[in-house]
């Protein structure tokens, strides 16, 4: 397996099938694109098996810190520490570039991310409710997450 941090657009179309939903043109253009936007695939030989994305996050008085913003596994490559590297993977970016941390957010039942994310030397913070506003609830989201 290897790790490879992608900018090319055609790399992120060609691992469709581990996205939620098919890549957008544009958003994909602006994510590869803008700084302190990270997208990772993991690839056995040819074929991408997992990707990790992650956004720089700064605030004035916090300094910058990473968020992974979503993480997915193709099934018939699971169990195979895939998740793990590719989260350290990010991890040591968010080191290379300065950050005081990294976290993410999953939902409670999610059990797999949870183990993934331990694993990979994450520590559970206190609760927190998540609120939410969707201005444009069809575009560009699709069910079923896997972060």
């Amino acid at each position: 397996m290897r790790i490879e941090r992608i900018v090319s657009p055609a790399a992120v179309h060609a691992a469709a099938e581990l996205f939620d939903g098919p890549p957008l043109p544009g958003a994909t253009e602006t994510f590869l694109t803008s700084p302190g936007h990270h997208l990772l695939l993991a690839y056995e030989g040819d074929r991408p098996v997992g990707m990790i994305t992650g956004v720089e996050m700064t605030h004035p008085d916090k300094g910058t810190e990473m968020f992974v913003y979503e993480l997915a596994v193709a099934p018939d490559a699971r169990l195979k520490g895939i998740g793990t590297a590719l989260v350290e993977a990010l991890a040591g970016i968010a080191r290379e570039h300065g950050c005081y941390g990294m976290w993410v957010g999953t939902e409670n039942d999610n059990a797999a991310a949870q183990r993934t994310y331990r694993k990979s030397g994450a520590t559970e913070e206190e609760p927190f409710l998540l609120l939410n506003w969707d201005f444009h609830p069809a575009a560009g989201r699709s069910e079923g997450g896997q972060t």
